[in-house]
């Protein structure tokens, strides 16, 4: 395992080339469909789900997944970073933009069916491997996915998450709530969906706005740490200030694309039918662990919770023989907020990263 810290730019410099330059729109949607288990209807049914392929003659390729509240474009700065050495797959995970979800938001999404969406869209655009990128919940995502196909993911970057392996007893929102007091908010969603979708619902722009902040931009004290409500905290705030990290366009096209199903479905990653069913699937199956190179950056000063603390406690290295650790300055979004700096990472790891590889994993990523 390797550890180590790096600096970040001042926010301006860091941001000035991806908010000059990137445009959302300029980039074509394609879809697929793909099966879906519906537990309540307990049947199978169709899901669109969306994806941007970009430089698709590349020879190695990399999946982007997102996490909560956020879409394919939040891997702007990453995509314009290595647009001309990787072909990149960049979702909107199902029930986010354009991409749809089974009716049943309680318990038909596992990190389970996630990875089958996955699969799907690589085996749709003809990918056999890649590598997987994620961050927030995107990136226990990539942590499932490499976990359960190893065939297909040959080696993982998770940001901000580390690996929340099931090794251990299931534990609920209220139990990590109690640990960690600025994850509250988990418990409405996970107790309240209904009434915190309407809330979220309520105002699109002004519920991303809330979310995506930053460490100069930082959201009211008070916020993430009710279970009664996400928003209140800004219940004497009249006008949230813009997005900190993104152009009036870039916040133009998010608020359209959470417009086509508003927050309906995304709250699929904070319900307990959806964590339940992800633990107990991966404790039927009795293996934590993922032999495949894995980066985890971290950053060092994120409202919601020290990461690195949370590493350490869950002992989440013990699971990754392959594990590379970078912290970076930042708060929930280290590949937004300082884009250069993860970029720099990221590139530095990728580029030691046949190192790493077995030589079954050199054969997999050769066939790309």
């Amino acid at each position: 395992m390797h550890w180590s810290t790096c600096l970040a730019l001042p926010l301006s410099l860091s941001l000035v080339a991806g908010a000059v330059t990137f445009n959302p729109w300029a980039y074509t949607i394609q879809s697929t469909t793909c099966r879906a288990v519906d537990r309540i209807l307990h049947e199978e049914v169709n899901i669109t789900i969306d994806y941007v392929d970009i430089n698709p003659t590349a020879e190695k390729s990399i999946i982007m997944v997102h996490g909560w509240p956020s879409l394919w474009s939040s891997w702007m700065y990453q995509i314009e970073e290595f647009n001309d050495e990787y072909r990149m797959i960049a979702i909107d995970v199902r029930g986010f933009g354009g991409s749809t979800h089974p009716a049943d938001v309680q318990s038909s999404s596992t990190l389970a069916d996630i990875t089958g969406d996955l699969t799907c869209v690589l085996d749709h655009v003809g990918i056999q491997s890649a590598i997987c990128l994620g961050h927030d919940w995107g990136a226990e995502v990539c942590y499932e996915a490499a976990r359960r196909r190893p065939d297909i993911f040959y080696a993982l970057v998770g940001v901000t998450v580390p690996y929340l392996h099931a090794a251990g007893p299931f534990a609920d929102s209220v139990q990590l709530a109690a640990v960690m007091p600025k994850l509250a908010y988990q418990v409405f969603f996970e107790n309240h969906t209904t009434e915190a979708i309407a809330e979220l619902n309520k105002d699109i722009r002004r519920s991303l706005r809330a979310t995506l902040r930053t460490i100069d931009s930082t959201p009211p004290d008070s916020f993430l740490t009710s279970t009664t409500t996400y928003l209140g905290a800004y219940d004497n705030v009249t006008e949230i200030p813009p997005i900190p990290f993104f152009s009036s366009s870039d916040e133009k096209y998010f608020v359209e694309r959470f417009s086509i199903q508003k927050f309906d479905h995304t709250l699929l990653f904070y319900t307990r039918g959806n964590r339940y069913g992800t633990w107990q699937s991966t404790q039927a199956q009795g293996n934590y662990t993922i032999p495949q190179p894995v980066l985890s950056v971290l950053p060092l000063n994120d409202p919601v919770a020290d990461w690195v603390f949370a590493a350490k406690y869950l002992n989440s290295a013990a699971f990754l023989p392959q594990l590379t650790t970078k912290t970076m300055e930042g708060a929930h979004w280290p590949h937004l907020e300082h884009p250069q700096v993860f970029n720099n990472i990221l590139r530095a790891w990728l580029e030691t990263l046949e190192h790493f590889l077995t030589p079954a994993q050199r054969v997999f990523s050769d066939e790309l």
